[in-house]
């Protein structure tokens, strides 16, 4: 029984009780039950404590207040929601109109799924190895640009970029336009470095998805040899809402193997690998479901690495997976690896496809396994491409 009436709002949807993600409306911070959501600050006297934290216009007090107040915050939730008569105040309103649920303070992308690291390594390398000795030893990722993280639904304008043509370098609009469907970690907790695995979890607060937009062509010329820069920085889409890390205790797994043991600041007690599976639709057709169980590395090991040298792990952090992508071709999460570089035309909406063409519309959403047989809920991440600035 509550006093939610909201089809969606139940164990059987992605978000009813058991999910309960946190975004951000214009009002304020508002939680999600089902396709609607509530708004904490009228209800903040229901909090004591906490009433401050959510009172908030943005989630970074929250993300700042440490494991003890996630903790308490969602088990005062679960009794709100769940209650056969509404808290004093308490009001549903639609979800539109939210906005980036935080300030993004560092945004870090990895590289962590084995069969995503071997397809590009084929379509960028023929002639070469597909996985470079280094990868099944470390996390592999690179600092990206926080500036230009943006909450899902803002429209992705085509960037421009240096490219390699048989008539040298040229600059211009980026010809090949693809996405990489992500997950990301909310990162939260008191300041800190030099994170083992175990530690590293009290500082994830919640997970949310990402598309990493990606301009290959400009890719493929600038990142020997240090890695991605242009073809990169322009564009990152996060979820408007982000699930709680604890909603996603019954879709713990154990990563595939390496092949070779890790160093030891890379152990983990209990390997944190999750079943979470995406969905990517493509201007309305599902065309991929990658499998995050698939992953190789996890989020607690990428935290632990990022922080080995004494960098800090802060409230606001962003770290992505890296694309995911399973064994088989519909479990591939970038365009480039669905058309193998072009070379093999996607079927979208009647038409043969390889990258993305103005006014498409890319949408990924997932959902894992919950308690009791329910599914875990994790928001959309939604985008569509418009022309190339003049």
């Amino acid at each position: 029984m509550t006093w939610i009436e909201d089809p969606a709002f139940t164990a059987d949807e992605p978000f009813g009780p058991q999910t309960l993600p946190y975004g951000v409306l214009p009002t304020g911070i508002a939680v999600r039950v089902g396709d609607q959501a509530l708004p904490l600050r009228p209800i903040a006297d229901h909090f004591g404590r906490l009433a401050d934290l959510v009172s908030a216009s943005s989630l970074n007090p929250l993300l700042a207040a440490g494991r003890t107040a996630w903790s308490e915050l969602r088990a005062r939730l679960t009794e709100l929601v769940t209650a056969s008569s509404a808290p004093r105040g308490a009001t549903l309103v639609p979800l539109d109109g939210a906005v980036l649920p935080f300030d993004v303070a560092d945004y870090v992308d990895f590289y962590s799924s084995r069969n995503h690291a071997e397809n590009v390594g084929r379509i960028f390398r023929p002639d070469g190895e597909p996985l470079l000795p280094n990868w099944t030893h470390i996390p592999i990722g690179y600092h990206g640009r926080a500036g230009t993280v943006v909450v899902s639904g803002t429209p992705i304008v085509r960037p421009h970029g240096q490219r390699r043509t048989s008539d040298g370098p040229v600059f211009g609009p980026t010809g090949r336009l693809d996405i990489e469907a992500e997950v990301g970690f909310v990162c939260g907790g008191p300041v800190a470095s030099r994170l083992t695995p175990s530690q590293a979890v009290d500082h994830v607060f919640g997970v949310a998805l990402v598309n990493d937009w990606s301009a290959r062509d400009v890719q493929a010329w600038e990142y020997q040899p240090l890695g991605p820069f242009l073809g990169k920085s322009f564009a990152t889409s996060v979820s408007a809402w982000v699930t709680p890390l604890e909603a996603f205790a019954v879709a713990r797994v154990t990563p595939p193997p390496l092949g070779n043991d890790v160093l030891p600041y890379l152990v983990e007690e209990r390997p944190w690998g999750l079943d979470i599976r995406l969905e990517v639709e493509w201007n309305g057709d599902l065309v991929s479901k990658p499998p995050f169980r698939a992953m190789s590395w996890t989020f607690a090991q990428q935290l632990a690495h990022l922080s080995a040298n004494g960098a800090t792990v802060r409230p606001g952090d962003l770290i992505a997976s890296g694309t995911v992508s399973g064994p088989a071709r519909d479990e591939r999460g970038s365009f480039l690896e669905l058309s193998w570089g072009g070379r093999e035309p996607v079927r979208v909406a009647g038409e043969e496809r390889t990258f993305l063409e103005d006014g498409d519309t890319v949408r990924i959403t997932a959902t894992a396994p919950g308690e009791h047989g329910s599914l875990v809920g994790l928001a959309e991440v939604v985008g569509t491409i418009t022309p190339a600035d003049v």
